[in-house]
């Protein structure tokens, strides 16, 4: 029962994901990808100027108060939204969009789980650990390697499709040209864009 008495659910929680398809990968997309999964973060963003460190300031506060409405952990807010920002910008992505794909996949809950074994935030399938990572699928809930995982193949995706938001949405899901989770995903960023 101690699970029970620190609030953690006794069975798994189940999220949106889990029809995304493992696609074989040319040898230098794979290394291209496994070098941007390994790549540390710097402690703290790097701002080229005050204008861009102010408007940064009010973005984490905006957020902030946006996620407070969904989760009520103001620490878990602390590390989070700093992240999201962080990956998103790193593989370079709208946050919006990133915080419109977790809210769809997981609806922003850490150890969440799809039928399919997808895990996290962003719910990345494990073979992905395989394919670029280090084998370890369990690395997938901790938070700053989930969403630097699902950015780099978001970021992939959206290449592979030459930028086509919707297509690149479809292919993370496994649904590549049916409407219902692309929609779901770019109607959820509206409600994170400033």
């Amino acid at each position: 029962m101690a699970s029970a008495a620190l609030g953690l659910p006794l069975l798994p929680v189940t999220a949106h994901a889990g029809r995304q398809v493992e696609e074989p990968l040319v040898d230098s997309v794979r290394s291209a990808l496994s070098s941007a999964i390994h790549q540390s973060a710097p402690p703290a963003p790097v701002f080229a100027s005050d204008a861009a460190r102010q408007l940064y300031a009010y973005w984490l506060v905006a957020m902030t108060e946006r996620l407070r409405k969904r989760r009520a952990d103001a620490l878990e807010h602390r590390e989070f939204l700093p992240t999201v920002w962080y990956e998103s910008k790193r593989a370079g992505l709208d946050v919006a969009l990133v915080l419109g794909l977790i809210q769809v996949e997981s609806n922003f809950r850490k150890f969440a789980i799809s039928s399919a074994g997808a895990r996290g935030y962003m719910q990345v399938m494990p073979f992905w650990t395989r394919l670029i990572g280090d084998g370890d699928p369990g690395t997938l809930f901790h938070l700053q390697t989930n969403l630097r995982f699902g950015c780099v193949i978001l970021r992939h995706y959206l290449d592979t499709e030459r930028g086509d938001t919707f297509m690149a949405l479809g292919r993370y899901n496994g649904s590549r040209g049916q409407r219902p989770y692309p929609d779901a995903v770019l109607a959820a960023r509206r409600a994170w864009e400033i």
